[in-house]
C-alpha cells in the first residue's frame, strides 16, 4: 500500500504541478459561462433586422400584421430581437428583380432603409401565402414573426366572419384545464419538483461517470505511453508489483479527475445555493435522504475501475498515441452506446430494453445510475452489482497480465501477438 500510494502521489503531482492543469480547470467554468451568455449577448449587440411587409392581397393586412409582430417575435425565443417593420404601399412593385435590389441595398426603401427581409402577402380571402425573401438564410426570427402575426390576423378575421370577436381567440387559446400530478411513490401523494429530482440527479451522476472515464482515458494513456517509451515502466516493475503500479496510476489519475470535477461542482453548487437555495436543499435531501449517494458511489467506483484498467493495459502495449487510438476504437464505440440510452432513462427508466442492457457489465454503471428514479427492484440492484463486481475483478486481473506483458514488449503488436503475450505473462 505504501508503494501504491507513492505512485499515486507521483502521478497526481505530475499533473497538478503543471500550469496547464490549473489554466484548464479555471478557464472551463469561464468558457461555460460565456457559452451560456453568448447567444443573448450577440443578440443584444446585433443590428436590428428590418422587415418590409407588402400586402398584395388587396385586404389591407400589412398594418395589422405589423402591430402583431412585436409579441410574435418575442414569444419565439427568450433572446430574439423584435425586427423593425416597414409597411409598403400596396401599389409598390415587388418583382423578384426589385426585391433583389432592395436586399442588396442598391434601391433603398422609403426613408432610406435597407431591408434584411421582405415578406410579400398574396392570395384572396383566407387563402393567403407569404413570399419571404431574406439576405440571411439562417436568421429565421423575422420569418417566424411575420408568419405568426399573419396567422393571428387570419384567425381573427375568420372569427369575425362567424360572428365572434377577435378577442375570443385569446380566450379560446387560454382555455385549458389545470393539472395536478399525483403518484403513490410520494409521501403526500402530490408530485413536486423534489419527487422528480432522482431521475435528473441520476442522469447527472451517469454523465459524471462518463466524463470521468473520458477525461481520465487521455491522461492514463499519455502517462503510460510516455513512461513506456522512456523505459520508466521497466524500472517501476523492478521495484514494485504490477497491481501496485496499476492501481497507483489509476488512483492518481482519479485524483486529478476528481479535483477538476470537484472544483467545477463546487462552483456550480455555490451558484445553485446562491440563486436557488430551495432546489439545492432538495438535491441534498434526495442524495442523502434515500441513500442515493452510496448507490451512485458504488456504480461510479466500479465503472471507473473497469474502464481505467482497460485504458492502462492498452497504453502499456503502445509506443505512440496513434497506436493507442487503433486499439481503443472498439472501447470508445462501446462507450457511446450508453449515452444514447441514458437520455431516455429519465422518462422511461423501466423500459425493457434499459433493464436488459443494465445486465451487460460495460453498460451497468451508466444505466443503473440513470435508472435511479425508478427505484429498481433490490434483486436487480444486487444482481447487476454482483455481475459488475465480478467483471471488474476479471478485467483488473486480465489488465494486470496485459500491463506486464505490454510494459516489457517492443514494436507493434497485432491481435494474435497481444493475446499470446497476455496468456504468457508471468
Amino acid at each position: 500500500m505504501r508503494r501504491l500510494l507513492k505512485i499515486a502521489a507521483r502521478e497526481y503531482g505530475a499533473y497538478v504541478r503543471t500550469v496547464g492543469f490549473w489554466l484548464s480547470m479555471l478557464l472551463m467554468p469561464a468558457i461555460g459561462a460565456a457559452a451560456i451568455s453568448a447567444p443573448a449577448l450577440m443578440e443584444r449587440n446585433a443590428p436590428t433586422a428590418v422587415l418590409a411587409v407588402l400586402d398584395q392581397s388587396g385586404q389591407g393586412l400589412a398594418p395589422a400584421v405589423a402591430t402583431r409582430i412585436g409579441p410574435a417575435a418575442s414569444s419565439g425565443s427568450s433572446v430574439a430581437r423584435i425586427p423593425r417593420v416597414v409597411t409598403l404601399d400596396p401599389a409598390t412593385e415587388a418583382s423578384p428583380a426589385v426585391i433583389r435590389l432592395w436586399l442588396a441595398g442598391e434601391r433603398p426603401l422609403p426613408g432610406g432603409l435597407k431591408p434584411s427581409a421582405v415578406a410579400v402577402i398574396r392570395g384572396a380571402g383566407l387563402d393567403l401565402t407569404i413570399d419571404y425573401w431574406s439576405s440571411n438564410l439562417n436568421d429565421t426570427g423575422p420569418r417566424r414573426a411575420v408568419t405568426q402575426a399573419l396567422t393571428e390576423v387570419m384567425r381573427g378575421r375568420f372569427l369575425e366572419s362567424r360572428g365572434l370577436a377577435p378577442g375570443d381567440l385569446a380566450t379560446l387559446d387560454g382555455l385549458k384545464p389545470g393539472v395536478t400530478d399525483y403518484s403513490p411513490k410520494t409521501t403526500s401523494g402530490r408530485v413536486s419538483l423534489r419527487d422528480r429530482l432522482p431521475g435528473i440527479v441520476g442522469f447527472a451522476a451517469a454523465m459524471l461517470l462518463w466524463s470521468m472515464i473520458m477525461t481520465g482515458a487521455g491522461i492514463l494513456l499519455n502517462s503510460v505511453i510516455e513512461e513506456k517509451s522512456s523505459r520508466v515502466l521497466e524500472v517501476l516493475l523492478a521495484s514494485a508489483s504490477v497491481p501496485e503500479i496499476m492501481f497507483g496510476k489509476i488512483l492518481g489519475v482519479a485524483g486529478v479527475t476528481l479535483t477538476v470535477l470537484g472544483v467545477w461542482a463546487a462552483v456550480g453548487g455555490a451558484l445553485l445555493v446562491g440563486f436557488q437555495p430551495a432546489i439545492a436543499a432538495d438535491v441534498g435531501a434526495v442524495l442523502l435522504g434515500k441513500g442515493l449517494v452510496f448507490y451512485f458511489a458504488f456504480y461510479l467506483v466500479g465503472g471507473y475501475l473497469m474502464y481505467a484498467a482497460i485504458f492502462t493495459a492498452v497504453g502499456a502495449f503502445c509506443e505512440t498515441t496513434r497506436e493507442a487510438q487503433t486499439l481503443l476504437g472498439p472501447v470508445m464505440a462501446l462507450l457511446s452506446i450508453p449515452v444514447i440510452f441514458m437520455t431516455q432513462a429519465i422518462r422511461r427508466p423501466d423500459a425493457p430494453i434499459l433493464e436488459a442492457l443494465s445486465w451487460f457489465p460495460p453498460f451497468t454503471p451508466f444505466l443503473m445510475t440513470a435508472r435511479a428514479a425508478s427505484e429498481p427492484p433490490l434483486w436487480q440492484v444486487a444482481g447487476t452489482g454482483l455481475l459488475m463486481a465480478l467483471t471488474v475483478a476479471a478485467v483488473i486481473w486480465l489488465s494486470g497480465r496485459a500491463f506486464r506483458a505490454g510494459a516489457l514488449s517492443t514494436g507493434k503488436v497485432d491481435l494474435k501477438g497481444l493475446v499470446t503475450r497476455i496468456l504468457r505473462a508471468d
